[in-house]
């Protein structure tokens, strides 16, 4: 690191022409030699990369270039409905016959294999096994046949409007509403203001099956087409099948052009001040749209003027960052930046905020205001220099990693690429030419940005908020003179001195009492002087990432039921006062350029902390946890302004339908709970709120260290973190006695229950069936349950999706827990139309009996195994997979060596053991929990 820095610094003093010439600003900026590109004599554009990050994996993708931006008055909704089509009979795959040949090998329907539509495109995602040629070659017949063979019966279009119906039902409420209104401003007299993707409700009940077909032979065509291929495959092989899977295909006689809808401007300023009874957030938002289209990043130079823009946005951001940890902030958060619009023609200079439901005018005014000061005196040395380090430590870590890149994050570049144009240089020649850059982008030019993004014209000004009694919407004219600065108010952006250390105390080094090696797993666990322990794996999964988590049993459960209510919203806030004597501003200006997190944290039966960082930043997450444990300021003013923040987004969640139907089931539920106060605090929660005893507990809880277990998985400097742990964690204090996880004794409400909840003026409905319980925790019979709901969820998406086309998503999952008690859970959720509730209860709760009475299908059981053991191999080489098993074997007591029988222990699985533990667990009380609309 200090040899960056000094690279960095002496790059600052060369003269900025020397490196612009050396790097002729007119050159083009390259494409990645590492990706293949091609174009088919059809059109059809393609990407292959080769990438092992996973292994024995591939991501394929289909890109349109077509979205719901090119439907007729008379198709929209039908860009949306052609994707699901794709997944409803294909030439190669007749009806559902597709999803179910995909999970069969491992590949689940939402989680991996999926799709989307927007405005402009339609992208189909398909991430499969690389290294079965059968496979490979049946993933290429699939997006073929999306491309180009979808079937589209009148039989299969009928079943599937239900589903659109659903997916557009779930869209429904607040937003949907308050958006409705706001858009043909934002979007003046634009097409993007009438072609929202979901569509017109009428038109998907009744639109003719000639109109999707039209949209499919329309736009679904080789020369708006691209087909990417990333991952552990032969490069050449693949543009073979490329080849062979697309070339034959032709493009329309006469093709409709692709043509691009503009956004016009106004020389208005449009305001539009909107709410609505069940709006959960109150939100400011101001658009300066540009008046031509964004400007293609081709060159050199263009990118350096990218560059420029991005260090702005970065520090008038952490200026806003300041005042958002300020006393009474005006907003929760909020931010600037300039970037794209729903239009991919118009980008604009956006503001946004968060803002407490009676503070809009003021946090448009502070967020006008921050521009107007760096309109009137620009950013200061200090602010660039840490900008220009913070975006080098971001550009490093990329490239430190760029031989443990994920597939995925190739496929999104190449996709940008041929969407929009978007370079792809490659890490390797961003990093070294960003290197060259950073140093000649100058103060003026950051300064001058702003002259070019505010403007008087073309300007929009969005209010959003809930709609109650007692609150008064502002005024179109208040808006448009909050807008209005005085100038001569405005004083310069003063920046305070950095601090020059996370600790202000000396630390007293302890040492290291005992080391232990588990070769069976690749740890190694110390017991330091002070009776703490640390487990440490050293990993060559990512180059650049060391995760970090310390757990210790006690937590909120230890303190009496008096207390805890007066503490219980306070923890989460504790840290909002910072350590050390410096305040948040302070520590997010020292770690300017310094990759390293930490939160710790008071659950029901454990505290802890969990956290990561780059090798070379190790030690100042060493140094976070030790001024957390020792060194946490005591601030009330930062607690009010957290309090101020978080009422200000929690005040109206509650009025969320949504929200409002988990509070009041849970409140039934657990009507026996004292503790249980609802799950949102509300102005009486915060008013009984005692910020003293809060930070009295967080220190009982924090007291003592030998009751710790610190882990650490990643790229390891074993002598440095040993080194590391006797410094900063050997020296924190400890009595040497230990806690355990204690239970309560409380339970939610037990029956064959049911609740309905009526909220909100849509038609539409929730529906959850909940089975729970104390068990004796048995962990082969954890995985059946969680078994029976994957094989469950299964069964419901074919039966309530596809056969009775009820809803648009349906999940079942089991799980079960060790501590505090041995218990279980089961849940199904749906979200569905409210009429067809009930049924649709019943029809989740025979196909539940189905596996209850007989077991589930031997294919279904097969599904589950092949996705278990196809996502294990990619997670056993991640980092946060292993640190999951770490901490799981503290907290169950068991040996993290289970790690190395997951594959066997999936394998074991039979439909007996499913249908034994459903018939256990599931047949017994339930809860069924229903979400109704208002009469």
């Amino acid at each position: 690191m200090k040899k960056l820095n000094k690279l960095f610094l002496f790059l600052l003093t060369l003269p900025s022409l020397v490196i612009a010439q050396e790097l002729k600003l007119d050159s083009p900026i390259p494409m990645d030699p590492s990706v293949k590109v091609g174009k088919l004599k059809n059109g059809l554009t393609y990407y292959i990369r080769k990438n092992s990050k996973p292994e024995n994996k591939v991501d394929l993708r289909l890109v349109i270039n077509a979205g719901s931006i090119l439907e007729n008055d008379d198709q929209q909704g039908l860009a949306h409905f052609m994707e699901h089509m794709c997944f409803n009979g294909t030439k190669n795959f007749p009806k559902n016959e597709l999803v179910d040949y995909l999970q069969s090998i491992g590949v689940k329907f939402g989680q991996h294999l999926n799709a989307y539509t927007s405005f402009d495109e339609t992208v189909y995602f398909l991430p499969i096994p690389s290294n079965d040629p059968e496979k490979l070659e049946k993933g290429f017949q699939i997006i073929e046949d999306w491309a180009f063979n979808t079937t589209l019966t009148p039989e299969e279009i009928d079943k599937e409007r239900g589903v659109v119906l659903e997916e557009y039902r779930i869209g429904l409420g607040a937003d949907k509403r308050m958006m409705g209104k706001f858009m043909p401003k934002m979007m003046y007299n634009s097409h993007y203001a009438k072609r929202l993707p979901i569509g017109q409700k009428e038109i998907l009940e009744n639109f003719t099956y000639d109109k999707v077909v039209s949209f499919y032979k329309d736009w679904y065509r080789p020369n708006l087409m691209s087909v990417i291929v990333v991952g552990d495959i032969d490069v050449a092989e693949m543009e073979k099948k490329i080849i062979s899977h697309f070339s034959s295909y032709k493009n329309p006689k006469n093709e409709r052009p692709r043509i691009k809808f503009d956004v016009p401007n106004h020389k208005e300023t449009f305001v539009a001040v909107e709410s609505d009874p069940e709006a959960a957030f109150t939100q400011v938002q101001l658009l300066y749209k540009d008046y031509d289209e964004p400007k293609v990043v081709k060159t050199v130079g263009d990118m350096r003027d990218e560059l420029a823009i991005g260090l702005f946005a970065t520090m008038l951001n952490n200026r806003l960052e300041e005042k958002r940890n300020s006393p009474n902030p005006p907003f929760t958060f909020g931010y600037s930046y300039y970037g794209g619009t729903y239009a991919k023609t118009k980008k604009a200079f956006q503001s946004f905020a968060m803002v407490p439901q009676d503070k809009q005018l003021e946090a448009l005014k502070l967020l006008v205001e921050e521009n107007e000061r760096v309109k009137a005196f620009g950013f200061t040395a200090g602010e660039l220099e840490r900008a220009k380090t913070e975006f080098l430590a971001q550009i490093e870590q990329q490239y430190n990693e760029r031989d443990k890149t994920e597939s995925e994050n190739y496929v999104w570049e190449y996709q940008s690429n041929f969407l929009q144009n978007d370079p792809v240089p490659g890490i390797e020649w961003t990093y070294l030419t960003m290197q060259k850059l950073l140093p000649t982008v100058t103060l003026e030019e950051t300064n001058k940005l702003i002259n070019g993004y505010i403007k008087e014209d073309n300007r929009v000004v969005i209010l959003t908020g809930p709609e109650k009694e007692g609150m008064v919407k502002p005024t179109e004219q208040e808006v448009l003179n909050s807008i209005k600065v005085d100038k001569s108010s405005i004083t310069p952006y003063v920046d305070e001195a950095v601090a020059e250390s996370l600790l202000r105390n000396p630390v007293k080094k302890g040492s290291i009492a005992k080391k232990e090696t588990n070769d069976k797993i690749g740890t190694i666990t110390l017991t330091l002087s002070n009776g703490a322990k640390v487990t440490y794996k050293k990993t060559d999964f990512k180059n650049d990432e060391i995760l970090f988590e310390a757990l210790s049993f006690g937590g909120s459960n230890l303190i009496g039921n008096d207390e805890f209510e007066k503490v219980q919203w306070a923890m989460n806030g504790l840290t909002e006062a910072g350590f050390s004597g410096m305040k948040l501003n302070d520590i997010n200006k020292f770690m300017t350029g310094k990759i390293a997190r930490v939160n710790p944290y008071v659950g029901g039966t454990q505290e802890g902390f969990r956290g990561s960082a780059t090798p070379k930043d190790l030690e100042y997450l060493f140094q976070t946890v030790y001024a957390y444990f020792t060194d946490l300021n005591m601030d009330r003013e930062a607690f009010e302004s957290y309090k101020i923040k978080q009422n200000g987004f929690m005040a109206n969640m509650k009025a969320m339908p949504t929200m409002y139907f988990q509070n009041e089931l849970y409140t039934y539920l657990n009507q026996d709970n004292p503790r249980f106060k609802g799950i949102l605090p509300d102005d009486a929660a915060w008013e009984k709120t005692d910020y003293e005893l809060a930070y009295k507990k967080y220190k009982e809880r924090f007291a003592n260290a030998a009751d710790f277990h610190f882990y650490f998985v990643g790229n390891i400097d074993e002598q440095k973190l040993e080194v590391f742990a006797s410094q900063y964690l050997a020296s924190l204090p400890s009595n040497g006695t230990t806690e355990k996880a204690v239970d309560l004794g409380y339970r939610m409400k037990k029956g064959d229950l049911k609740k309905v909840v009526k909220k909100g003026k849509d038609p539409k409905s929730t529906v959850n069936i909940m089975f729970y319980g104390d068990c004796s925790y048995d962990a082969k019979e954890a995985l059946a349950l969680r078994a029976a709901g994957e094989v469950l969820t299964i069964k419901l998406i074919e039966e309530l999706r596809e056969n009775e086309s009820g809803v648009y998503g349906a999940s079942a999952r089991g799980s079960m827990s060790k501590v505090p008690y041995g218990s279980y859970n089961f849940t199904i959720n749906f979200p569905c139309g409210p009429e067809n509730a009930e049924t649709l209860t019943q029809s989740a709760l025979r196909e539940l009996n189905k596996i209850i009475e007989n077991g589930p299908e031997e294919k279904d059981v097969n599904k589950f195994k092949e996705a278990e053991k196809l996502d294990y191999k990619e997670k056993i080489k991640q980092n946060n997979y292993w640190m999951s098993y770490l901490t799981r074997s503290f907290t169950y007591a068991v040996s993290a060596d289970e790690i190395l029988q997951v594959e066997q222990k999936i394998d074991a699985v039979t439909a007996k053991d499913i249908q034994a533990v459903a018939k256990k667990y599931l047949s017994k009380d339930k809860v069924v929990a229903m979400l109704m609309p208002e009469e």
